[in-house]
């Protein structure tokens, strides 16, 4: 009896390790991921933009906005109505010639700023969706490998339940023989 007590108190203690091991495989992978992310969220960071990097990208937000559109709209129609109030002394008269040669440089000047701009910031959106799929396909195969170990686990779990099914079968056909021969007895007396 004390035999398959022991054995119980084995099966017991097996089971208790097996569950402290799984809960320490999850920590270790939650930690590793935390490591992972922020990796790559500082080499995200580290990057020293130079400074034509940092003036085409605000020459970029700015030439950008809404406050750009509106001073340039409040410049072109200030331009037109000085050079049209002044008629014949005016310094660009209609058709404004050099307000159109203006017009040109500005925009022959933004258009390469802003395309070196938004090529930079494609550049770092495709190095963060990089970023993204190792990550995602890293805590893909973590998943499959937890999943593998599960299965090994509860595997392992349905032995050991079998086991002790088999002990408490044979428990219980002890039990009956013991009241079958008890019941024999009986009935002779």
């Amino acid at each position: 009896m004390s035999e398959r007590t022991n054995y119980l108190k084995k099966l017991l203690e097996v089971q208790n390790s097996h569950q402290q091991m799984m809960n320490q495989i999850v920590v270790d992978a939650i930690r590793e991921q935390e490591g992972l992310v922020h990796r790559l969220f500082e080499e995200e960071n580290d990057h020293q933009l130079t400074f034509g990097q940092k003036i085409s990208d605000k020459i970029a937000s700015f030439g950008g906005s809404w406050y750009f559109i509106t001073i340039f709209l409040v410049f072109l129609v200030a331009w037109m109505i000085f050079n049209n109030t002044l008629e014949s002394k005016a310094f660009d008269p209609y058709p404004y010639i050099l307000l159109n040669l203006i017009l040109s440089c500005v925009a022959a000047l933004q258009a390469p700023i802003i395309l070196m701009s938004q090529n930079r910031k494609e550049a770092r959106e495709s190095k963060r969706a990089q970023n993204d799929y190792l990550v995602n396909l890293k805590t893909e195969l973590e998943n499959r490998a937890m999943d593998h170990k599960l299965d090994l686990l509860i595997n392992e779990q349905f032995k050991q339940l079998i086991e002790i099914q088999k002990i408490q079968i044979d428990k219980l056909n002890k039990l009956e023989k013991l009241a079958t021969k008890k019941a024999n007895t009986t009935d002779k007396n």
